[in-house]
């Protein structure tokens, strides 16, 4: 399944390793963070408890990364039965002694931690003066995803994003249709299918603190993984003593319906910033062009010239919302775009390569993470009512049209969001363009906590802001909380 918040037609996995290659904020490379004095006050309460795994070379390995092997149930009801494998990874600390570990996940669901960290060492060498760090491959996503822990043997099958059913009948093809794709890919492993949820990862980050030996969790969640963040803080409160949430959303709402309406309001905030910057870049034209352009498109799809692809609102609607989300670097060629489709073409929108429209992949974790719809009075009614929310956008990109996927799924919404518990230390949160204000949402309920905003297009901070990394290393090592809404 794509991330429907951040990007269209692609996985957040994609996301996270075009991210790697210098997406994001900026372009530039990584430059080192600002060297960091521990205090007296802040200087870290980990034992450095010598930890009892077997830690050898990884394959392939040309940084220096150990990796070792950690067995945890595939159900963590059933902590005595079958047990999977997952790979763990580590850069040890370069200085003279290692004050902890820090755990961290770059999302997708699926990035695979090893690969990743392998592949861009140097973001984390300032914070490897004084900690270590250390990774894994989260479960079930193995080969095909370049994951070296226990996989799915399935096909991650890519599908166009459903459109929204128009009656009964509909949404039955549709049920028969998503639960057709998931088995498929059940049948592999019905046991690990089921026990792949957030929640699943979050059981597991707290195996791996104690095979590291015993120390509170250090953690960094990029994306997706933010939700693994949150999860664990619900279930190990008491096992805390950093965590970053970095460019990701809310997976604590009390209020699933409230958060799916800041969803989007935000998605209809980036098309008003394209809109701002044609009023002075000579564009004037295109909202109003934009405007008629969705609707003709909800009577008659808007042809193009690749073959067999015409695109409805829905599917304009995404693809404008992934170039507004670039920034001004994209904005021209949307402005292009939506006057060409005005005039009858709609191939400005056409993808490059990939998938012709909007699609996901089979959604094994996220369909047990999000709420889905039971009905056709349900499904419509809040479909009705984003679109009153946000008249230019509408649902796209939010989860209201990314669990279309999951209605009919043959394992239920088993790790649904959940508020925060209380008592919990003070969490940083970072993230660009809308990441910022949806992760702001989320620590609103945890006392003392802050949050980084970058003003600006991208996904995930720590990789590509210095800013935002100098202030993410210091609060790892000495506890340092940056001003509540501080700006990189």
């Amino acid at each position: 399944m794509p991330n429907p918040l951040i990007t269209t037609a692609t996985t957040l996995t994609a996301t996270l390793l075009l991210s790697v290659g210098g997406a994001g904020p900026s372009t530039s490379p990584p430059p080192a963070a600002a060297k960091t004095t521990p205090t007296t006050a802040n200087t870290s309460t980990n034992t450095n408890t010598t930890d009892e795994q077997d830690w050898q070379p990884c394959p392939g390995d040309k940084i220096g990364m150990e990796c070792t092997d950690l067995q945890v149930p595939v159900d963590w009801k059933k902590p005595e039965g079958r047990k999977i494998t997952l790979k763990l990874g580590r850069l040890k600390a370069t200085g003279s002694t290692s004050e902890g570990s820090v755990l961290v996940a770059y999302g997708g669901p699926g990035g695979p931690g090893i690969a990743i960290t392998q592949s861009a060492p140097d973001w984390w060498s300032s914070l490897r003066k004084r900690m270590d760090i250390v990774t894994w491959d989260t479960r079930g996503y193995g080969e095909q995803f370049r994951g070296l822990s226990t996989g799915l043997q399935c096909s991650w099958t890519r599908v166009p994003i459903p459109d929204v059913p128009k009656d009964d009948a509909d949404l039955g093809r549709l049920s028969d249709a998503n639960r057709g794709y998931a088995e498929a890919c059940r049948l592999k492993d019905p046991e690990l299918f089921a026990n792949m949820t957030s929640a699943d990862q979050a059981r597991d980050m707290e195996a791996i603190r104690k095979a590291l030996g015993g120390d509170k969790l250090n953690y960094y969640g990029a994306s997706y993984a933010g939700f693994y963040g949150q999860d664990y803080a619900r279930l190990f409160p008491g096992q805390i003593r950093t965590m970053v949430l970095d460019g990701t959303w809310s997976h604590s709402a009390a209020d699933w319906p409230s958060e799916l309406a800041a969803m989007a309001k935000s998605n209809e905030q980036f098309m008003q910033r394209f809109f701002t910057w044609c009023a002075t870049n000579d564009c004037k034209d295109v909202p109003s062009l934009w405007r008629k352009l969705i609707a003709q498109a909800d009577r008659t799809p808007i042809p193009t010239t690749t073959a067999n692809v015409a695109y409805k609102a829905r599917d304009l609607q995404s693809f404008a919302l992934a170039m507004a989300r670039q920034g001004t670097p994209g904005w021209p060629t949307l402005a292009q775009a939506i006057r060409k489709a005005a005039k009858g073409d709609a191939s400005g929108f056409v993808p490059a390569r990939g998938g012709r429209y909007p699609d996901q992949a089979t959604g094994v974790t996220e369909c047990t993470d999000w709420p889905r719809y039971n009905s056709l009075k349900e499904l419509t009614a809040a479909t009705d009512h984003l679109r009153k929310i946000a008249p230019n956008t509408g649902t796209a990109n939010t989860m209201a049209s990314a669990t279309l996927g999951c209605i009919g799924w043959p394992v239920g919404v088993t790790n649904p969001p959940a508020p925060l518990p209380k008592g919990l230390p003070p969490i940083l949160g970072a993230g660009a363009w809308g990441e910022s204000d949806a992760v702001e949402r989320v620590l609103s309920a945890v006392p003392g906590s802050a949050t980084i905003h970058h003003d600006g297009p991208g996904h995930t901070l720590y990789g590509n802001n210095s800013c935002a990394r100098d202030h993410i290393n210091s609060y790892f090592t000495d506890r340092t909380m940056p001003p509540q809404k501080t700006k990189c």
